[in-house]
Formats: structure tokens, sequence, C-alpha cells
């Protein structure tokens, strides 16, 4: 079995959908039809520093992640990646799959010139924490954020 990474399109948007709704959390946000990820999509895939990205095995669409770039002056005006929404199918966790897709998204910061690669988990994730220190990357800043959808956190 094969594993691939390629930019996602608008066809891949229900199964990445349904990777991000396969957890405790994801189950709780990821609810509603298709149109409101489909305009997400199209933003995502206008924006020349945004990428949408799937791991592909044999056809299926079994990983995910969104990639950002982000410019800015700090680090003597380092690009950073942001890595966001990383999913892999719950039937490959643990099996080589999530290492393989950190890799793509390292390879494409670094193709976009990025000194820096960053993400965030929730903090109830302990295993994804387990992961991302396997991988190298330092639990260094305490962050937040704060809901701006009337709706409630998400």
């Amino acid at each position: 079995m094969s594993l691939t990474f390629r930019s996602a399109t608008r066809d891949d948007v229900p199964a990445i959908v349904a990777l991000l709704a396969d957890d405790p959390l994801g189950a709780q946000r990821e609810t509603g039809g298709m149109a409101d990820y489909l305009a997400a999509f199209d933003r995502i895939a206008a924006d020349a520093n945004s990428q949408l990205v799937v791991g592909e095995q044999d056809g299926r669409v079994v990983a995910t992640y969104h990639l950002n770039i982000l410019h800015g002056l700090s680090l003597r005006a380092a690009s950073r990646a942001q890595v966001e929404s990383v999913r892999v199918a719950a039937d490959l966790r643990s099996r080589g799959v999530g290492a393989a897709l950190m890799a793509d998204a390292e390879a494409r910061a670094r193709a976009a010139g990025c000194r820096l690669i960053q993400l965030t988990t929730h903090k109830s994730r302990g295993r994804a924490h387990a992961f991302y220190d396997r991988l190298g990357f330092t639990a260094s800043h305490i962050g937040y954020k704060r809901s701006l959808d009337p709706e409630g956190e998400h």
C-alpha cells in the first residue's frame, strides 16, 4: 500500500470532513451540511499562503492537514508554517501515517522558505502530545483562544 500526499480538491471535502469528525472533539464540532465546508475550501484554494493537503492510500483519503504560511517581522523576519487540522484515519493510527504526514508538511514548509514550523493541539489530546514530542516538536508556548462565534466555542 503506497501513501501519497497531494493538494486537496473540492471532491475531497466530504472525506476531509469525515476525518475531522472522527474523534470525540470533532464529532461535536463538525456538524451540518457541506455548503459551508465547500465555501471554506474555495477560500483556502484561492489563498496562495494556504494549502489543504490529503494523504491518499489505494485511492482512499486517509489523512489531512492544513498548512498556512505566515510572514512576520519577528525572528529576523522569518516566515513560519502553521499546521492545523491534522487527522489520520482511525484504522491507520500508530502505523507511521502521521509521521509521514508531518514530514510532508515540513518539506512543504521548507520549500516555502519557512524557518519554523508550529502547531497547536487540544490539551486533552495526550497521545498527540506524545507523538509531536517524538517528532522533535517542543511544547514551548501556552495557547489562548477566544470564540467570536455567537453560538459558542469552536
